[in-house]
């Protein structure tokens, strides 16, 4: 960027050189971005800069800037390139598709999460937790994110394709995962879509995974379609939706198999792996904080009944149990399963006396947000009363979005949350679970928030 151009630009303060140039210092570690991001914020306050290969790189860490890419200036970007990148998998699903097929798309599939379709797979969420809930043993030492990835695998399959966890699901869920145990290669190899028929080893994982992938899941939409029948899971959903606002003909367009197929593993990466790091974090927090979780148990023995008198939760419980949806919201403040998004600007943005070019690449944390002293005071301590009415109100919209927001906020949040409360009451209302690990668990940022290494945990009756 020349002299002159440049002078048209007040970039906020930030890094004096190119990322590269701080290649040995301990907050620059390949695949451990959260370091970068903490440094920023530790260091240039609520919006820094740095570059990286010449793009201007601003970090946000206040509400109202992020308010500002996400509403108020939302025309001026488009999705940023990493999660362009997983378009290679994604297509144009809802993730990773910007205006107008994104607005198109989300008219179509809405349906799909309408609060009433949604609160009809509220019984089977329940069945699947009870039903592993049963199957484990007292004293038995568990990998507790595999044990939620299991389980949300099921609850997956039930509600997306209305069939248990057969070959074509665990192959679905297989090739995924290899796919994501790319992501960090996927991301940084440059102009990859050039070179997908290339005899490149991680590119010949990649592309055989995916072809496998597409083979399943387009043949059971093929299936679907050729039987004509709504099992009443978002498969059938999917394929039934039309986009009303179609006003150029009276039989208003639906999706064809491609746009199905990329919808169908949006929501499955999405609605998979994000609920079940979130449970398996929440377990974790219990574990560490006996007051919050002995008041878990007490709400779920008031609403859920005690003893021999206990009862599974179901549907109509779910407005019941405040508490337990303030557990598993104050577990994603601490552990967001998305845990930064990112932007990239098409036109000049401003940002209070800061004024950026086009083309530069805007980013924020939940991690580094829901983290923040000034809005969660004792940040690192688990609260759950964080997340009473009067305490939400007294935050700004922007201080804790674990599904995003604006008009690209996840589809399937009144999804996850019922899956989540009401998998957590099922679970806690038979067993405590406690950790066996002698310090605590790291993080792991990819796609979403892992723990790094096995989770381990014992299974002991309340």
């Amino acid at each position: 960027m020349s002299a002159r151009a440049n002078s048209r630009w007040n970039l906020p303060p930030g890094l004096k050189y190119s990322l590269p140039f701080y290649a040995n210092k301990p907050w620059v570690k390949l695949g451990e971005p959260i370091l970068l991001f903490e440094h920023l914020h530790r260091t240039y306050g609520p919006i820094a800069h740095y570059r990286f290969m010449g793009t201007p790189i601003v970090f946000l860490n206040d509400p109202e800037y992020i308010r500002e890419i996400l509403i108020n200036q939302a025309a001026s970007f488009v999705k940023e390139r990493t999660v362009r990148r997983m378009k290679v998998l994604l297509g144009e699903g809802l993730i990773t598709s910007d205006d107008p097929v994104h607005l198109r798309q989300r008219r179509i599939v809405a349906p799909a999460f309408h609060r009433q379709r949604i609160a009809g797979y509220a019984d089977q969420i329940v069945a699947s937790a009870a039903a592993h809930r049963d199957r484990w043993q007292s004293g038995e030492v568990l990998d507790i994110s595999a044990a939620m990835m299991s389980l949300s695998l099921e609850i997956i399959a039930r509600t997306l394709f209305n069939t248990e966890v057969t070959d074509d699901i665990r192959r679905i869920n297989e090739e995924v995962n290899t796919i994501m145990d790319l992501y960090n290669f996927l991301v940084v190899f440059p102009r990859l879509e050039s070179f997908l028929h290339l005899p490149i080893p991680g590119v010949i994982k990649f592309r055989r995974s995916r072809n496998r992938l597409d083979a399943v899941v387009n043949r059971l939409i093929r299936e679907r379609r050729a039987f004509g029948i709504d099992k009443g899971d978002l498969l059938s959903m999917l394929i039934s939706s039309r986009d009303e606002q179609d006003n150029a003909t009276t039989n208003p367009a639906g999706m064809s198999d491609e746009q199905v197929r990329d919808e169908v593993l949006t929501i499955f990466l999405a609605g998979y792996e994000t609920v079940a790091n979130a449970l398996t974090w929440t377990w974790y927090l219990l574990s560490q904080n006996p007051e919050a979780e002995g008041k878990l148990h007490a709400e779920l023995d008031t609403v859920l009944g005690a003893g021999n008198a206990a009862r599974l939760p179901t549907l109509a419980d779910y407005p019941n149990l405040r508490y337990t949806e303030q557990v598993f919201a104050e577990s994603m403040r601490l552990y967001p399963p998305a845990w930064a998004m990112g932007r990239m600007s098409t036109k000049p943005v401003t940002l209070g006396p800061y004024r950026i070019p086009p083309g530069s690449h805007f980013f924020f944390s939940q991690y580094v947000m829901h983290r923040s002293e000034e809005y969660f005071p004792d940040p690192l301590r688990f609260d759950p009363d964080r997340h009473t009415p009067a305490n939400k109100a007294d935050r700004p919209r922007f201080a804790y979005f674990p599904f995003g927001g604006g008009g690209r906020q996840c589809i399937g949040e009144g999804f996850a949350w019922m899956e989540g409360v009401l998998a957590i009451a099922t679970i806690a209302q038979r067993w405590r679970l406690r950790y066996e690990g002698a310090a605590p668990p790291e993080v792991q940022a990819k796609i979403t928030l892992r723990p790094r290494d096995p989770l381990r945990m014992k299974i002991v009756p309340r």
